[in-house]
């Protein structure tokens, strides 16, 4: 099994459950250092390895009329700043194929959208930053169509590089994670992570925005540590509610360190221990 090194915390087979986890845009400076101290907090009481996420740019949302974020100099800037305060890993997503250099210049992972995972121009691009990169499943692929993603990847000479699962298209404004998945992805060979948040959304659900089912959150985590994964992905916020991005699949702060705490007991009866 490959491990992917981000500053001083490696993540994969062996190593500690992680948690990347930040608002799901960035709304303001002031806002992304609150929740970046928060969840630096909770993490350092679990001795769980933490990298911050905001998006600079949500170029897929529903509506044309939504909250899109600060764009990517101000988006940097606020990433920036989430560094030199507290010295922790920073992740962002990207849409275009040109964005992937400048984005490494401060950023310390690199996240390829779900809708996107299959642009080779943008995991060549990703790949040839030297950064580590961790891809989503498209919610339109099964599950071993992703080896075809991992080789255009790794083609470039980068095996720093890991996988996403954020559930699947299955019906109207829906999704389903479906556990076989994990396995399969695990076993290509790189670590997995899952994407708590976004796969309880309901796409499209509520007619000019995605909703989602917050409730079923803990449920999906508990599935998926069990079955093995390296690290978490969950969007984060004080007052999900009133989130400018994702504001029903949110998870809130004030409950962050208890399921988080249940993944790591969990992860520690073997959920990663690979089949002989």
């Amino acid at each position: 099994m490959h491990t992917v090194t981000i500053q001083n915390i490696t993540i994969g087979q062996g190593h500690p459950l992680a948690l990347i986890a930040g608002p799901c845009v960035l709304e303001s400076r002031d806002l992304a250092l609150r929740i970046a101290e928060a969840v630096i907090g909770i993490a350092g009481e679990l001795g769980m390895p933490y990298i911050f996420k905001g998006s600079f740019d949500k170029a897929n949302r529903t509506s044309i009329n939504a909250f899109r974020g600060p764009g990517l100099d101000d988006g940097l800037a606020i990433l920036a700043a989430v560094k030199a305060e507290f010295g922790v890993p920073v992740c962002t997503d990207f849409h275009e194929a040109h964005q992937a250099a400048p984005l490494a210049e401060v950023v310390d992972l690199l996240q390829i959208p779900a809708f996107l995972c299959r642009q080779t121009d943008m995991l060549v691009a990703a790949a040839a930053t030297g950064k580590p990169t961790t891809v989503k499943k498209g919610q339109f692929l099964a599950p071993w169509d992703m080896r075809n993603v991992v080789d255009k990847y790794i083609a470039g000479g980068n095996h720093q590089l890991m996988l996403t699962e954020r559930g699947a298209t299955f019906g109207y404004n829906n999704l389903i994670v479906d556990m076989r998945a994990l396995a399969v992805m695990r076993g290509f060979g790189y670590p997995l992570v899952f994407d708590a948040t976004h796969s309880a959304q309901l796409p499209g659900g509520t007619g000019s925005a995605t909703g989602g089912q917050r409730e079923f959150i803990p449920a999906l985590i508990r599935g998926a540590v069990a079955v093995g994964v390296d690290a978490l992905f969950m969007e984060v916020h004080p007052d999900p509610a009133n989130g400018l991005s994702d504001a029903t699949t949110m998870w809130s702060l004030d409950q962050l360190k208890d399921v988080l705490a249940m993944a790591q007991r969990i992860d520690g009866v073997g959920g990663r221990i690979l089949p002989s």
